[in-house]
């Protein structure tokens, strides 16, 4: 009799052949790492029965032996002491120079620049922010290898929407240096979505409200049948729970009068305070509940009583910047507030009551909590992460992710061209066809640029490369493609080929660590709030490089055919050209399109006149019946 092989429900067909896949929730504050085991998503724990991993790391001194370094609550439990060689938040220096680190003078360790990037010192030497995260990385990596007792085949790591090509690139650093296959990036808003449309089958228009340790994102996403299509998406990525503790301390050391300048462990000491402040206030009744904050200051201890009002006056700005983003979004999405199904809670900073009350009042409905917003990103990312190691047939689930800042290329003039638009789908393929501006021109220099504005100056510098070896011909002649290829990990590359000659060049756009916070946030509000500013820029650019063409190719014809006019006509023509290079000067774009238009018109007759000696010369010598 034959025998069948037979596999569950969702699961590969040859069971013996299951690899093992998880998600990876790098955070900020924790990080967590999940698997698919048993049908179900679910977060995998240490050998302490803990599924929460801290994202820190402590360097010992290299003379004193040992492992080196410490990871996760033993080193948490040596901040205070040792703040100097233990390291936490460091997602916030990923992709970063120290200068565009928020607040890099506060921090307990000494954040340094080393070839265009943050680094940390430690008393074990200089460490990146990809070496440390590597080790959090590897450490989730032991735990699933143990977990399953095999080798671990691929991650898929969450990353902030709001991540930008450095900071994606470097947590795909982080991770080849930890020795784990990263099977994809994806957003962390996403992955929340995937764990609540496949646990709840939800569908419908949903918010997806991410406030972390150190980041926040906010989405939205349309969820149909298993497709995840993200709307739009915005945030800001030095924003977080890092912060409201910030805040909580500042206000704690004004009310108490100190204003010296606090040491690096008792910085750390105020953190760490304000974070367990922060959490008992979110257990407390907001009428009648308190919480005290006492910290070691100048060998002192302060104690400061805080109400939940008080915490909420301390961080209002904070959640302000929060609801800004939800709002710009909802723009973004062309959505009002009351087409939203579900807001969806995400990251442990979201259990502040404040944060709760404030985006149920704003959606007019009830967030949804009922997942651990600790897990629920790890959770989404197991799942993405069975289904791309060939675990599931379920077929049905497809990410539709985006890109939230638009990519282009610079112009003559330092005008920028969007070829991949904002808020558009990835994976994506886009090209569009430019030419050369001069005759005889033989290489084009490339500027990748990332931005909103429609001045180069204004948006941030991606790459730069040149396409060299076309053939010399006359200024438009050449035709060259430009291709922006943008893969589910969000990182770009960028081919360029003469069309006729079949030259090319390549690039992957891996730019130099560091988009400021600020820039990065500000991008798409300067859009907006300089779009009339922009608009007139961009027209008197187009009418100075429209001018300068008209004058090169007049002067080009006048050298080869000038013969062919009367002293008066070329007198003429070239006080046209005079008076065009005059109003060059001026910042009237009407002016230079009105003198364009009038050298453009005086010299018809002279364009008829080179026209008519070209033909002569062509037919020259022949025969009717060659003709």
């Amino acid at each position: 009799m034959a025998l069948l092989q037979i596999s569950e429900p969702g699961q590969s067909l040859d069971p013996h052949q299951r690899r093992v896949a998880v998600g990876i929730d790098l955070g900020t504050t924790h990080s967590l790492v999940a698997a698919v085991r048993h049908g179900v998503s679910e977060c995998l724990p240490a050998a302490d029965g803990r599924v929460i991993l801290p994202s820190v790391v402590r360097y010992l001194d290299p003379a004193q032996g040992g492992s080196g370094r410490q990871i996760g609550f033993e080193a948490l439990a040596a901040q205070v002491s040792d703040p100097a060689n233990t390291v936490s938040s460091v997602k916030r220096l990923m992709g970063r120079t120290r200068a565009q680190v928020a607040d890099a003078d506060k921090l307990p360790y000494t954040v340094v620049d080393e070839n265009g990037m943050a680094v940390v010192e430690t008393i074990a030497g200089r460490k990146t922010p990809m070496e440390v995260s590597a080790e959090i990385l590897a450490t989730l990596r032991f735990r699933a290898e143990d977990s399953f007792d095999d080798e671990l085949f691929g991650a898929v790591i969450t990353v902030p929407a709001y991540f930008d090509d450095a900071q994606r690139q470097a947590t795909k650093d982080a991770a080849q240096l930890a020795g784990i296959n990263v099977l994809r990036l994806i957003n962390e808003p996403t992955a929340a979505a995937i764990a609540y449309g496949l646990d709840n089958g939800s569908e419908g228009i949903y918010a997806i409200y991410d406030l972390g340790g150190g980041t926040f994102d906010i989405s939205i996403l349309r969820l149909t049948r298993g497709v995840f299509e993200v709307m739009a998406t915005g945030g800001d990525s030095a924003l977080g729970g890092d912060d409201y503790d910030q805040a909580l301390a500042a206000w704690v050391l004004a009310q108490q009068g100190v204003t010296t300048p606090l040491n690096a462990s008792e910085r750390a000491g105020l953190h760490a305070e304000a974070r367990r402040c922060k959490e008992a206030l979110s257990a407390v009744d907001a009428s009648t509940g308190h919480a005290v904050f006492e910290a070691l200051v100048g060998g002192q201890t302060l104690r400061q009583t805080v109400t939940p009002a008080q915490f909420e006056a301390a961080t209002t700005a904070l959640t302000a910047r929060t609801m800004a983003a939800v709002r710009k979004v909802l723009r973004d999405a062309h959505i009002a507030k009351d087409e939203v199904k579900g807001v969806v809670m995400v990251g442990g900073s979201t259990r502040m009551p404040v944060i709760r009350r404030t985006v149920g009042d704003f959606f007019g409905q009830e967030p949804l909590v009922n997942l651990n917003p600790d897990e629920v990103v790890a959770l989404g990312a197991a799942i993405q992460a069975n289904a791309l190691a060939g675990n599931s047939r379920d077929g049905d689930l497809l990410l539709l992710d985006v890109i939230p800042l638009s990519l282009g290329i610079e112009t003559m003039g330092g005008l920028v061209e969007r070829i991949v638009p904002r808020n558009s789908p990835i994976p994506t393929a886009l090209a569009q066809d430019f030419t050369t501006y001069q005759d005889g021109q033989t290489a084009l220099a490339l500027h990748v640029v990332q931005g909103e504005r429609d001045l180069v100056a204004d948006c941030r510098s991606l790459a730069r490369f040149t396409l060299r070896g076309i053939p010399p011909m006359a200024a438009g002649a050449a035709r060259i493609r430009v291709s922006f290829t943008v893969d589910a990990d969000g990182l770009l590359s960028v081919h360029a080929k003469e069309q006729g000659s079949g030259v090319e060049a390549t690039i992957d756009v891996k730019p130099a660590y560091g988009l400021s916070d600020e820039q990065i946030a500000a991008m798409l509000k300067d859009s907006f709030a300089t779009a009339q500013q922009d608009m007139q820029a961009r027209a008197l650019v187009e009418a100075r490089v429209d001018a300068d063409r008209m004058i090169a190719a007049t002067h080009s014809a006048l050298a080869a055919d000038a013969d062919l006019l009367e002293p008066a006509e070329l007198q003429a023509i070239h006080n046209l050209i005079a008076q065009l290079s005059q109003t060059l000067n001026g910042d009237t774009t009407a002016a230079i399109e009105s003198a364009t238009e009038a050298l453009a018109k005086g010299t018809e007759a002279f364009a008829a006149m080179r026209m008519n000696r070209g033909i002569q010369h062509a037919l020259a010598g022949k025969r009717l019946e060659e003709v």
